[in-house]
């Protein structure tokens, strides 16, 4: 099989990428505009490999699109190219709607096109994978707000999106399920709780704080940081979504949870305590942390039901919210010329001109 990947340089996209080539015999073709957020360094390990293929797209352009569908022949989509950073979304929506909405329909279009051409048996078999946010279905009480047993986002919960990034991809997700509905193009929607793992782009929580906390700066840490998120790890996540594209059905949605409700205090205390082990100082990591304004409508609970997942296709997460931490922090004390490499672009410039000069664009 040969599976389309868009945002493929990106951290939950690279970490697919990495899964089909390592784990499976399809073939990957990787199509990423490369923003700040896109990083082929963190496909190093795949990129000479005879069954991945790098294209520098942008989803909105229709024309170049359609010379990837035509020239690659893809037996299904799996759409994961976003702008993800909720800050950024704030202070700058436009990106938003553009990529994630604007995007999403040019890349359905293209595919609905590239779809009708093919025969039956293909058409049959194609498969359009939608990867989405828990963040569209809003927040979810809080324990200090509600006693008792509390609700988990299911399949079923209503979309209430809070935040211009959260807007954006509900509204990507009615697109897509729009296009089975009217068109009959066969989607499959999935939506996760926030991931973390190795190759992460700095600018998120857990990378931050690691980092920050390396480098004797402040820990940052919005208002009382009780917050709470389902938290989980990358490759678990990669696994996941291949089992959907393979096995999922066709107008199904999907969640994809770890299991792992921490509040963000919780979350950046615990990297603290393990870097005070790995890499101790005179002083305590935790002194670090400072606490600032809170974000405009910051949501305070997101939590996933992921029993779907497991009763349907069999996936359960293999890493507890601990193990992954552990790795992913071992990882970043190995890999900080890499942090450094895919914030000032150098990295990026380097391997785009390789990859240009072997005829691989």
């Amino acid at each position: 099989m040969k599976i389309l990947v868009t945002g493929g340089a990106g951290f939950i996209g690279s970490a697919v990428v990495r899964h089909i080539i390592n784990n499976t015999q399809d073939s990957v073709v990787n199509v990423d505009k490369l923003t700040y957020a896109g990083n082929l360094e963190s496909l190093v390990s795949v990129e000479t490999n005879e069954r991945y293929t790098f294209e520098q797209v942008d989803i909105c352009d229709r024309a170049e699109l359609d010379r990837v569908f035509n020239e690659h022949q893809p037996d299904a989509v799996m759409h994961l190219a976003a702008e993800s950073h909720v800050d950024r979304s704030i202070t700058g929506p436009a990106d938003f709607i553009q990529t994630n909405i604007v995007g999403t329909y040019t890349l359905l279009e293209a595919t609905r096109a590239y779809w009708n051409e093919q025969s039956a048996d293909k058409k049959n078999a194609f498969r359009f994978h939608h990867i989405s946010t828990d963040e569209v279905y809003g927040d979810l009480p809080h324990p200090d707000e509600q006693e008792g047993e509390l609700p988990l986002f299911t399949e079923q919960t209503p979309y209430a999106p809070s935040s211009p990034y959260s807007s954006s991809k509900a509204s990507s997700d009615h697109l897509v399920r729009a296009w089975l509905r009217t068109y009959g193009l066969p989607t499959i929607v999935t939506n996760c709780s926030n991931n973390y793992g190795p190759y992460h782009f700095p600018e998120k929580l857990i990378p931050l704080v690691i980092l920050n906390a390396l480098e004797g700066k402040d820990l940052p840490i919005y208002g009382k940081g009780d917050q709470i998120r389902d938290w989980l790890y990358v490759e678990d996540h990669a696994r996941a979504l291949y089992k959907v594209v393979t096995e999922g059905v066709v107008g199904e949605t999907y969640n994809i949870g770890g299991y792992n409700e921490k509040q963000n205090i919780e979350v950046v205390q615990t990297i603290c305590s393990i870097l005070d082990t790995l890499v101790p100082k005179e002083s305590k990591y935790q002194e670090q942390i400072i606490y600032v304004t809170d974000r405009p409508g910051h949501d305070r609970r997101y939590a996933i039901d992921s029993s779907k997942m497991k009763r349907e296709l069999g996936w359960t997460p293999l890493e507890t919210f601990e193990t992954g931490l552990e790795k992913t922090i071992e990882w970043y004390l190995s890999n900080q010329e890499w942090s450094q490499n895919v914030q000032d672009g150098s990295y990026k410039r380097e391997r785009l001109g390789v990859i240009k000069g072997e005829g691989k664009q």
